[in-house]
């Protein structure tokens, strides 16, 4: 039995440049490259997790492991080549499939693959930035070799190609700091006494400890609205996502009807007075 198996794997498949591919070299190819790829990923989490641990943020972490799987990958294949005497001329078919699939539409996987490259190695977009990408608001979870993973403020995960990054425009939020801008707008009836209105807004903003002191908050009069004086509170917040903002916005709102309704400033609403000429018949 025994030297049944031992016949079988030393069948030679087929030869190249003078060497005899054999069933038993066939088989401990993938055998080989598995194992050594489980050992160099192991060790790679575990430096990923060392650099993350050293502060190094999760961006550079996410390079050194790209780096050292590809530097990896090639001392596997070398050296697995060289420890079963298989020359690389038997791979010269390869380039040949390569070059046929690059002409049949792999372009597109190369450019998000070397795009995905460009966005670690740049840093345009990082992990944990907030970005906006058409009609998508969401926050990047990870960069792939193809394509890059963006959870949406709805909890909806989506995956972006990188080359759209590169080529489309993307408004990234936290790209420097995690400053936002933003502001509430609010319409109160004419006749309000407007020194009150903008010393009730400028406390609402005050008392909100999310708002920054630098830049300074402002309040705008900034028209005499179709039914009411227009009024626009001015702010900025360290925000790492949409809902931050949206979550000020409505604080600052809660206060102002709070501070309204104790000083009976009214919150204007659309009025339309109606004029008839000539009288009124009413028939029974």
């Amino acid at each position: 039995m025994l030297e049944q198996v031992s016949k079988a794997l030393a069948t030679v498949v087929f030869s190249y440049g003078g060497s005899d591919f054999t069933v038993a070299k066939l088989i401990q190819i993938p055998l080989i490259i598995l194992i050594v790829w489980i050992i160099v990923r192991s060790l790679g989490k575990v430096i990923q997790n060392r650099i993350v641990s050293k502060r190094m943020g999760p961006d550079g972490a996410l390079l050194f492991k790209r780096i050292y799987l590809v530097l990896c990958i090639i001392i596997i294949t070398f050296t697995t080549l060289e420890v079963l005497n298989i020359p690389l001329t038997a791979f010269a078919f390869v380039s040949g499939a390569v070059a046929i699939g690059v002409g049949f539409g792999a372009q597109n996987i190369i450019n998000n693959f070397i795009s995905g490259w460009i966005l670690i190695w740049e840093r345009p977009i990082r992990i944990g930035d907030f970005l906006e990408v058409g009609d998508a608001k969401g926050v990047v979870e990870t960069i792939n070799t193809r394509s890059t993973r963006i959870r949406r403020n709805d909890g909806v995960h989506m995956l972006v190609p990188n080359s759209q990054l590169l080529e489309n425009t993307v408004t990234n939020w936290t790209l420097i700091d995690n400053m936002a801008r933003s502001f509430v707008r609010v319409g109160v009836a004419y006749g309000s006494d407007v020194k009150l209105v903008e010393k009730l807004i400028n406390e609402a903003i005050v008392e909100n400890d999310a708002i920054l002191k630098d830049p300074e908050p402002s309040v705008i009069f900034e028209d005499f609205g179709d039914n009411a004086l227009i009024f626009e509170a001015v702010f900025w917040v360290n925000a790492q996502a949409e809902s931050n903002v949206r979550k000020v916005k409505s604080d600052i709102r809660f206060a102002l009807c709070d501070k309204f309704a104790q000083h009976d400033v009214v919150v204007a609403f659309p009025q339309r007075d109606l004029h008839i000429d000539g009288e009124l018949t009413i028939k029974r």
